[in-house]
């Protein structure tokens, strides 16, 4: 199989990152990859991100529409048509066989320019509800890649559609159970419930996990409570010391590599971001989901929708959790092992562990086509 050339492009959210980064980690698992360029903003989140991978990085400068009618959009759109110019200039030199964006206003820039200089294109989406950028990009690109079948229904070009799954789902499939737990003053061997509100954390999720200590400390499970970093401090000020000192509890304001420890944890309550998704559904994890109520057209709900209508997660919306449904949802599955077993099987059979091959099968055919 030919090695390609691959520019790569996402950014402003983990979201659109990480299967980007998922994605060329299997590639060059594959030997695959000839070279490749990531494609993002100064600013962005990406910078660091694959940065820190030492992924070849290069820039343009842009920025998403604000959604009223504003002089500064006026700015916006001679940002969009100047890093039209950059883009294919960053093309021309690279040259590669084909360009993938991820999502996020910086590829809609690459991707666009990719397309007028007839290089082969896909997108990924990763949410059930699409991006703006997407949307846009949906007219031009040769192939539409969806991590949800509910998205088919947000794009018009039904015949480029191709179901992969997400990326991340693949790299964490085959992580095996290990005694990570031990790190974090937890018995590796005891049923764990990992609460956990994000990267940046979540203040309603916190609050409600603070007010269930009582009932935590006499479960005949363990918590893992992860507040991220910017709550720690007020969340342990907040929490008596006796659950402090509890072994059946352990607070925490962030985890690396988290995806390491997810084969040791029966049960994860937390936000429906799509890698998070991807993941607790390649390993079969049963999962309570407290969508985010903030993010755009609220696609975490729709995301969460998907899994729980098949029975592979419970749903609490934010305005409903207190600390009285967040214990009765985590009590009614920790405490039958029937209810986790269907769960976890439920979970599976939407999971989609091959994501990354799947994606790469896309490539592979309009590069060699």
């Amino acid at each position: 199989m030919k090695k390609m050339r691959i520019i790569v492009s996402g950014g402003g959210t983990g979201g659109h990152i990480y299967p980007a980064m998922a994605l060329i980690k299997r590639l060059k698992e594959r030997d695959l990859i000839d070279d490749v360029l990531y494609v993002g903003t100064e600013k962005g989140l990406e910078s660091k991100i694959v940065k820190n991978a030492g992924i070849d990085f290069k820039t343009i400068e842009i920025r998403g529409f604000k959604r009223k009618l504003t002089l500064d959009n006026l700015k916006t759109v001679e940002l969009f048509l100047s890093s039209i110019g950059k883009s294919k200039k960053i093309i021309k030199e690279f040259k590669p066989d084909i360009v993938i964006g991820t999502g996020g206003y910086v590829c809609s820039a690459v991707v666009y320019a990719a397309h007028q200089l007839h290089i082969p294109t896909v997108i990924h989406e990763q949410n059930t509800i699409a991006g703006v950028t997407n949307k846009f990009l949906a007219h031009f690109v040769d192939k539409i890649a969806i991590a949800f079948t509910e998205a088919v229904d947000q794009f018009s070009e039904k015949k480029k559609i191709v179901f992969t799954g997400n990326p991340r789902a693949q790299e964490v499939v085959n992580i095996q159970k290990n005694d990570r737990l031990k790190e974090f003053n937890l018995d590796a061997n005891k049923d764990t419930v990992m609460i956990f509100g994000g990267s940046r954390g979540a203040k309603p999720i916190n609050q409600a996990t603070i007010e269930t200590m009582d009932k935590f400390i006499e479960a005949d499970y363990q918590v893992l409570f992860v507040t991220g970093r910017v709550h720690y401090d007020n969340v342990i000020k907040l929490i008596d010391s006796k659950y402090l000192n509890s072994a059946n509890i352990s607070v925490l304001p962030y985890i690396d590599n988290m995806p390491e420890i997810l084969p040791d944890i029966k049960l994860i309550v937390g936000r429906s971001g799509a890698t998070s998704i991807a993941e607790i559904t390649a390993l079969g994890i049963p999962a309570i989901f407290i969508p985010s109520p903030y993010v755009t057209h609220d696609h975490q709900t729709k995301n969460a929708m998907s899994v729980s209508k098949v029975g592979a997660a419970k749903l609490i919306p934010e305005k409903e959790l207190t600390s009285e449904s967040l214990f009765k949802e985590i009590n009614d599955i920790m405490s039958d092992t029937t209810v986790q077993q269907t769960m976890s099987v439920k979970s599976k059979e939407i999971g989609v562990p091959d994501a990354a091959d799947r994606l790469i099968k896309v490539l592979t055919d309009l590069v060699n086509k």
